[in-house]
């Protein structure tokens, strides 16, 4: 086969989305749900029961239900949607609502930032709403404090549109090459006059509140507001090439790098075997299914039991703070009932089909 011809089928594989690793963002097409696929009454920031990976930043910007809908364009399943339940006409300065995802330093460095030869980026995304109008997305360069942002426009009310923003690339601070937060994409849905009472950052500049989201519509202003995002894409380059489709699996493992949640649905799962050693202690090692950011924190949701010879109340789980890694985790089970020391021991739910542990290395 001819190099000409080698070229060919590249360039129209990559036209068909059929090239990976292209896509820096995780769980673009809103399929990985770990926490939950909806949550109500959502008036501040974090990651929320809805897909993996996207951190809401929130402050009077009314309330919202956030879930994971099946309301999607072709091609696609799921989408992140928020839905305003309680309207605020009247925005305080420090008024903001928007849905960001924050990518490691480590998986940038092919942007060549902070060089001459900076690269191009192109985001993607899939987007439908009620409320037509002017939107930004803003990114922002956490290691040396510098932002972008551009603004899309929402034509026609409840109609996916498919939105291309290309960013030119920054040849001033490099990212850092480490595992901590270097890059955050934010697509804003409210703003008040704190982020848009100056001139939008419509390139690479030092970062400024003012200049983040001017010109942003108020999505908060009518319970009837609704607004969807999937299919979403960045990019080397400056096209927007076909989205690129992971599986499941492959998508639930890069996942859970940052955040992992024991399985619920069933009474009495087991979550791992230890050892008592004090009449209220079981050490208790386990394996992480993927290798996390970091080591992770840990916590635990509803009630849980101990059981060798006979079943003990477990009041607490933590982390012990040695020979923990973001591999193996020693789990640190407290009971409130006597152990037998020196027996082992399995954690189990109990009868509680919703309890269940979470791994917490997020950025």
């Amino acid at each position: 086969m001819s190099r000409a011809r080698d070229f060919a089928d590249l360039a129209g594989s990559a036209d068909a989305g059929g090239l990976t690793g292209r896509n820096l963002i995780i769980n673009g097409a809103m399929q990985v749900a770990q926490r939950g696929t909806s949550q109500t009454g959502v008036t501040s920031g974090g990651y929320k029961d809805a897909p993996d990976r996207f951190k809401i930043e929130a402050d009077s910007a009314g309330t919202w239900t956030l879930s994971q809908s099946t309301t999607a364009p072709d091609g696609f399943s799921y989408s992140y949607k928020f839905d305003c339940t309680t309207a605020n006409t009247s925005l305080s300065a420090g008024s903001k609502l928007s849905i960001s995802q924050r990518i490691e330093g480590q998986d940038l460095q092919h942007l060549k930032k902070g060089t001459s030869g900076a690269e191009s980026i192109t985001l993607s995304f899939w987007v439908r709403s009620a409320k037509t109008g002017t939107y930004i997305v803003q990114l922002k360069d956490q290691d040396n404090t510098r932002t972008y942002s551009q603004a899309y426009t929402i034509s026609s009310a409840d109609t996916w549109e498919h939105k291309t923003l290309t960013y030119a690339g920054d040849t001033t601070g490099a990212f850092d090459n480490d595992n901590a937060d270097s890059f955050r994409i934010f697509w804003w849905l409210v703003a008040g006059t704190d982020y848009t009472s100056g001139t939008l950052a419509t390139a690479w500049q030092a970062h400024d509140h003012p200049d983040r989201a001017v010109g942003q519509v108020n999505l908060a202003d009518s319970t009837s507001n609704e607004w969807y995002i999937t299919g979403t894409q960045l990019e080397v380059g400056d096209t927007a090439t076909p989205f690129e489709h992971r599986s499941y699996g492959d998508e639930l493992a890069r996942c859970q790098r940052y955040f992992y949640q024991t399985l619920t649905g069933a009474a009495y799962q087991r979550h791992g075997l230890g050892v008592a050693i004090s009449t209220s202690f079981v050490d208790m090692p386990y394996r992480l299914p993927q290798t996390m950011r970091t080591r992770p924190t840990t916590a635990k949701s509803g009630s849980m039991s101990v059981e060798s010879n006979t079943t003990k109340t477990v009041s607490a789980v933590t982390i012990s703070t040695d020979s923990s890694s973001a591999d193996v985790v020693r789990y640190g089970i407290t009971c409130s009932t006597t152990l037998t020391v020196g027996y082992a021991y399995y954690l189990f739910n109990g009868n509680d089909a919703d309890a269940y542990l979470t791994f917490d290395a997020e950025l």
